[in-house]
């Protein structure tokens, strides 16, 4: 009997149903060994050598595990064909004292009949390029937390903590809030004409794109007053086609999924957290349903692309059909594949899955694929010029002719048709309506899990196996939160955690820095570096630096601000304190006086305008959702869904409010006055 260990229970359920009596397949219930949890773990002075421990949850499976290798006659360890899942065939051969027994390492990046017996028909060793580069990034990332995360302590506050690329993400974060706090809204206005042919009822919109030859810029006509002036000659001027231009356009589909971008759709169609992503994708690839999900590279087997090709004709037919390769963008680390369905002619239909995410996401993995290999959608395309005195018109329309990939992958959405009529070179058109409309620039959107993935992955930080971590790390400190709209708001202790990193370790929180270090790791794993050396050079600037900065930055510059209150207690001088959860007053006379008491909440002074008694104070739904409302509840039901701002309007006198779009309007739905909030995200 040879036994087989994987990581899950799931997995090896799967792979009992392929393989006969002369296997036992049982599962190590995920990692069993790790750097201990309360100290280093690495000797540094020893060449950075790890102290591996087993895990206390893990002892007991160990124990039974041993019992079953030495029973086996062979063992063979077929954990996830990535570095993660290296290191963990690598830590159950220690732990299992595998080294005096015959075992073999398989790995497949399929969970079906045809992938195992290949897989076993070729066993190989531990591959230690994989797991030295899994032990480089797990010592980096250690070193990182334990030095500098008591440096924050002591500068900052208690309970702080620093991640290598955590740090980098929180960056990303910080820098586009002050990039929104810094904007400020110019106006422009867009100018259309409403125009018809001669005695036809149907009319266009075309828009004013030229004066007098020349292109009219985005915030050229940025007044009501310029915006006028422009109208008034227009609706004076006779409108003639200039030309008629027909054209078909093609647009092609989108590549079958890798990790990020599966990450990215699936937050942009479900809004799954990244995380919740991978767990979902980690039990659709135990089960056999798509191949494995860590992965950057595009590659397609020729049998799937063979599986793609019968379903696209039987379903849709040869018209349909179209044989495509997609090249990855720099280098594919580690899986051979693309994420795709294990078996194609498993349609979402025919595949029932308890779990409604795990069938969503299924949904989404297949329909890419399959989409991936079908022809382009067709739109047929016309761009009609006018001419209206010393301006230049465009008017625009276009209508699907072949639906082609659209016909399967249909999660994005279809740009919009619109159809003109068929007007003729030099043909006179009626002027209906000038139409104008006043626009705002918008300051750069605040980072949602999916923008944030792909900046990660556009500046080289990350890989596969790594993105999740990054956003449930970052999330799980109290650096940043949610808004309403799910975007990220670094917090006040976010802010100068980062300010102090960016000041005083500039290349922990340097996306560059961050991603040379990624590709020092890829040449490990490729055998081109050693990773006890990769340490060595990154350890000794960092550590001298940093006990430099012990001596150099001081904690007050960064966590105190004078006012001047006194303390009720003691009559010393209250200051402003940072705290892990914010700011709040304390006595300057700490430790013997801890006197403290929160800052004035804005939002709590704010009238109720319609009881007059109360205050207006931002509250949460049984669902968590924020609202605002009069603290006189139940008495008296005022409430909010946008945050009041203090203001009253200045046409009819209720509150202001912030919609979270950037845009301060009137609370009053009859009241059309609004502007715009520069310190607010558009």
């Amino acid at each position: 009997m040879e036994l087989i260990i994987v990581e899950s229970p799931t997995k090896a359920k799967t792979l009992e149903r392929f393989l006969g009596e002369d296997f036992k397949i049982t599962s190590s219930q995920g990692h069993i060994r790790d750097l201990p949890s309360k100290k280093l773990g690495i000797d540094i002075e020893n060449n950075f050598e790890p102290n591996y421990v087993i895990i206390s949850k893990a002892k007991k499976r160990i124990k039974e595990l041993k019992k079953k290798s030495e029973k086996a006659e062979k063992v063979i360890l077929a954990t996830d064909p990535d570095r993660e899942g290296e290191a963990i065939s690598w830590h159950l051969s220690k732990a299992l004292g595998l080294d005096k027994k015959e075992y073999k390492r398989i790995a497949f990046h399929e969970i079906t009949k045809s992938a195992i017996n290949e897989a076993l028909e070729d066993p190989r060793g531990i591959d230690m390029d994989l797991v030295n580069a899994q032990q480089a990034r797990r010592v980096l990332d250690r070193i990182v937390g334990y030095k500098l995360s008591p440096f924050l302590w002591k500068k900052i506050a208690r309970g702080l903590s620093a991640g290598r690329v955590q740090s980098v993400a929180l960056r990303f974060i910080v820098d586009r809030e002050k990039e929104i706090k810094a904007f400020t809204p110019e106006e422009y206005w867009r100018i259309k004409a409403l125009l018809a042919q001669k005695d036809q009822k149907e009319n266009f919109e075309a828009l004013l794109i030229k004066e007098n030859g020349k292109k009219i810029k985005q915030k050229s006509i940025d007044s009501k007053e310029k915006a006028d002036k422009i109208i008034e000659k227009l609706e004076k001027e006779d409108y003639k086609v200039k030309d008629v231009k027909r054209k078909e356009k093609k647009r092609n589909p989108y590549p079958p999924f890798t990790t990020s971008d599966l990450q990215q759709e699936a937050w942009q169609q479900y809004n799954f957290p990244t995380s919740f992503t991978m767990s979902l994708a980690q039990k659709l690839y135990e089960k056999g349903l798509i191949t494995y999900h860590r992965t950057d590279s595009l590659n397609l087997s020729k049998q799937s692309l063979a599986a793609a090709k019968k379903l696209i004709t039987e379903e849709y037919g040869e018209n349909y059909h179209k044989w495509r390769k997609y090249k990855t963008k720099g280098r594919a680390q580690e899986a051979h594949e693309a994420i795709r369905p294990s078996y194609p002619s498993k349609t979402p239909e025919k595949v029932k899955i308890d779990n409604n995410a795990q069938q969503k996401l299924y949904n989404l993995i297949w329909r890419r694929f399959i989409s991936s290999q079908m022809k382009p959608a067709i739109y047929n395309t016309v761009t009609v010029n006018i001419e209206a005195g010393d301006y230049f018109l465009r008017a625009k329309g276009k209508n699907l002719k072949f639906d082609g990939f659209l016909k399967v992958y249909t999660f994005r959405r279809r740009k919009k048709q619109s159809t003109l009529p068929n007007v003729k070179k030099e043909e006179e058109l009626d002027l209906e309506e000038i139409l104008s409309k006043q626009h705002f620039t918008q300051a750069p959107p605040r980072y949602s899990e999916a923008s944030l993935i792909k900046k990660l992955k556009k500046h080289g930080i990350g890989r596969p196996s790594t993105y999740a971590p990054i956003l449930s790390t970052i999330q799980r400190r109290n650096y940043l939160r949610k808004n309403n709209n799910k975007r990220f708001e670094p917090t006040e202790i976010g802010i100068v955690v980062n300010d102090l990193l960016a000041e005083h370790f500039p290349k922990i929180v340097d996306a560059e820095f961050t991603a040379d270090m990624e590709n020092e790791l890829d040449k490990v794993a490729n055998g081109d570096a050693k990773w006890k050396e990769v340490i060595a050079d990154f350890y000794k600037p960092f550590s001298e630096n940093l006990e430099k900065k012990y001596e150099e930055v001081n904690k007050k510059d960064y966590t105190e601000k004078p006012t001047d209150k006194t303390c009720p207690k003691c009559g010393a001088p209250l200051i402003i304190r940072l705290g892990k959860y914010g700011r709040f007053y304390a006595c300057s006379n700490f430790p013997k006086c801890k006197y403290s008491e929160p800052l004035e909440d804005n939002q709590a002074k704010i009238d109720c305008p319609e009881c007059e008694k109360g205050k207006v104070v931002q509250k949460k739904t049984r669902k968590g959702k924020i609202f605002y409302g009069c603290d006189q509840y139940p008495d008296c039901e005022f409430a909010l869904w946008d945050r009041p701002t203090g203001e009253k309007c200045p046409k009819c006198g209720s509150l202001l409010v912030d919609n979270s779009k950037g845009m301060i309007k009137c609370s009053n739905k009859d009241c059309d006055f609004k502007k715009i909030d520069q310190d607010e995200e558009k």
